[in-house]
């Protein structure tokens, strides 16, 4: 019974919604050339939405939140930017790395990438607001909720 109840309380927790007018000034669209590698907004953006319920996780370690975007990270190639807003306070712009285009893992997050996660007061992190824009100017939004995002 359990695993009827499952997907009801993600899907509960988890939703999409229409992009509120995202300010993209200053970002220009790239051509969407389709090349296998999953480098356009074209190529993730399917994946991005399928494997929405993964774009961030929160982790207790050490006395700490640690708010995960290593999923987001990994198919970066396609985003021009990501902004996360925590606990209903106001977006902000989180950096990723530059795709790695030229490599066969062009998504791959290397020791000089820096971390994909942020820290917070342990429980201070309730939901998390995510908009992306990619790489066409297309934009798509998610809320999440701690309980349907804690990690192990």
């Amino acid at each position: 019974m359990s695993s009827i109840f499952t997907p009801i309380a993600l899907a509960a927790a988890i939703y999409s919604t229409a992009a509120e007018a995202q300010d993209t000034t200053g970002l220009t669209a790239e051509p969407q050339i389709v090349t296998g590698k999953f480098l356009t907004a074209t190529e993730v953006k399917p994946v991005l939405n399928a494997t929405q319920a993964n774009w961030v996780a929160v982790r207790e370690y050490d006395g700490q939140d640690l708010v995960y975007v290593t999923h987001l990270w990994a198919w970066r190639c396609g985003l021009l930017q990501m902004e996360v807003a925590i606990n209903e306070g106001e977006y902000e712009i989180w950096d990723m790395p530059k795709c790695h285009a030229d490599e066969g893992s062009p998504g791959a997050i290397k020791s000089g990438d820096g971390t994909p996660y942020r820290s917070f007061e342990l429980g201070s992190v309730q939901n998390i607001k995510v908009r992306l824009v990619y790489d066409d100017l297309t934009t798509a939004e998610a809320v999440f909720e701690r309980a349907a995002i804690m990690t192990p």
